[in-house]
């Protein structure tokens, strides 16, 4: 009975523990970012927050991005108020420094 050749059984260890590294490494950021996008639906479904100010609500979104430690910035939050309607957009990158490589991921 022939088995799988060890160097085949390395390799496959090796790529599976480099995903789990970048899993890892990732994660908590697009989790943290999830986080976020639950948060500033809640606001925009809050029929209370139609009538705070953009200034009122942008302080909210940066609390919130703070406690999560994304980098948001007031310039990154948008805010459009249509006909009874409340949109808040809040873009930023998040720079990641990985061996070898760095990305910078857009949300």
């Amino acid at each position: 009975m022939n088995g799988v050749p060890k160097w085949r059984l390395a390799c496959g260890l090796l790529v599976l523990a480099a995903l789990g590294f970048f899993a890892a490494i990732l994660a908590p950021l697009y989790l943290h970012a999830f986080e976020l996008h639950e948060y500033v639906s809640g606001l925009t479904n809050d029929a209370a927050n139609r009538d705070r100010s953009d200034d009122g609500l942008v302080r909210m979104v940066l609390a919130k991005s703070r406690s999560l430690n994304l980098p948001v910035t007031a310039d990154g939050v948008q805010i459009t108020r249509g006909a009874g309607d409340l949109r808040i957009e809040v873009h930023y990158r998040v720079k990641v420094d990985l061996p070898g490589y760095t990305v910078e991921l857009h949300f």
